[in-house]
């Protein structure tokens, strides 16, 4: 349920900074994923970055940097890309499920 509330935070965020952004091209995307393993958590904050950039009719530009902190119980990871608008936006039900219409 954390991570869940971690992803809509992540894309309230990135929307209110694409806002802002709206005059250029290229913007840094960051989404923050939670689990209780490592793989899971970085799972989650690649493939939510994935989709965010999707979401908002970007492309990933340069690596994807992933830093994780393992916490009592959770990791949680961080993953941030570089992304430029080139398309479209897609239709997107939050930070997982971007249909392809």
């Amino acid at each position: 349920m954390r991570s869940l509330k971690l992803g809509l935070a992540a894309t309230a965020m990135i929307c209110a900074l694409s806002a802002t952004a709206q005059a250029a091209d290229c913007v840094r995307v960051a989404v923050a994923g939670e689990s209780l393993t490592h793989d899971l958590a970085v799972l989650f904050s690649t493939n939510g970055l994935k989709n965010i950039m999707a979401g908002q009719g970007r492309v990933g530009q340069g690596p994807v940097r992933t830093t994780c902190k393992t916490g009592s119980s959770t990791t949680t990871c961080h993953s941030s890309q570089m992304a430029c608008k080139v398309t479209t936006p897609k239709t997107c039900l939050g930070a997982w499920l971007c249909l392809p219409l």
